[in-house]
């Protein structure tokens, strides 16, 4: 988790869910997408004093003194506040914005093939997935090493059986004392431990594997399907 999100909202609803205190601007925009996949954009907000900032930011992220070609998307909340590998982007904190996201389960009738899912939020409201990232601010421009990673959890209840992860969805009444950068270490990563949203929260179905391709990016692929 979480290796595709969907994201089709638009900012002035994000920001109306937020009930966000001051004021927002829309940096960057993006067209609806349902199959955005690791290494490429996202929506991301964060904040710039009392400003909610959306910018496009590569969907991954690794410390400039990694020796490796990984770029890892998603970190893990039981280590993120203290791994020493994400320590230059814990203190930078974000939120994704996606409608859902999914998820591969094997088929019972032949486990050598995986069945997609769409996960997402029961009554309909967009997914506001913890994240922390290096990002622009000001008048900058994206830089070679700009990134984000989306925080994820063990799974619990239901969403077990459709995997063992799952993104970190933050209330919306939390989300502004998550972004704010005086909020302390020890209360952000509270935030995320302990009061993120239940797995009561979300519903879950299965969809075409025209998911299975990030050729494929168009609305059909967050509809039901018959088991």
């Amino acid at each position: 988790m979480c290796g595709r999100v969907a994201q089709f909202g638009t900012f002035r609803e994000i920001v109306e869910l937020l009930r966000w205190p001051g004021p927002a601007e829309e940096r960057q925009q993006a067209d609806a997408r349902y199959n955005i996949p690791p290494s490429t954009l996202v929506k991301l907000l964060h904040a710039e004093g009392d400003t909610l900032i959306q910018d496009l930011v590569r969907w991954g992220w690794r410390p400039h003194w990694a020796t490796d070609n990984r770029l890892p998307s998603n970190a893990r909340v039981e280590k993120v506040a203290h791994s020493s590998y994400w320590r230059a982007i814990w203190p930078h904190r974000a939120v994704a914005p996606i409608e859902g996201w999914f998820e591969w389960v094997k088929d019972q009738d032949d486990p050598k093939k995986k069945l997609p899912f769409f996960i997402r939020r029961a009554d309909g409201l967009p997914c506001l997935a913890a994240a922390i990232g290096q990002f622009p601010t000001g008048d900058q421009e994206q830089r070679e090493h700009d990134g984000c990673a989306i925080i994820t959890d063990e799974a619990a209840g239901g969403l077990v059986d459709v995997h063992d992860r799952r993104p970190v969805i933050l209330p919306a009444e939390l989300v502004a004392e998550w972004l704010d950068p005086a909020t302390r270490t020890e209360r952000a990563e509270q935030l995320l431990l302990q009061q993120s949203e239940p797995p009561e929260t979300f519903e879950w179905y299965r969809v075409s594997t025209e998911v299975n391709s990030s050729a494929h990016k168009g609305a059909q692929l967050i509809t039901s399907i018959e088991r």
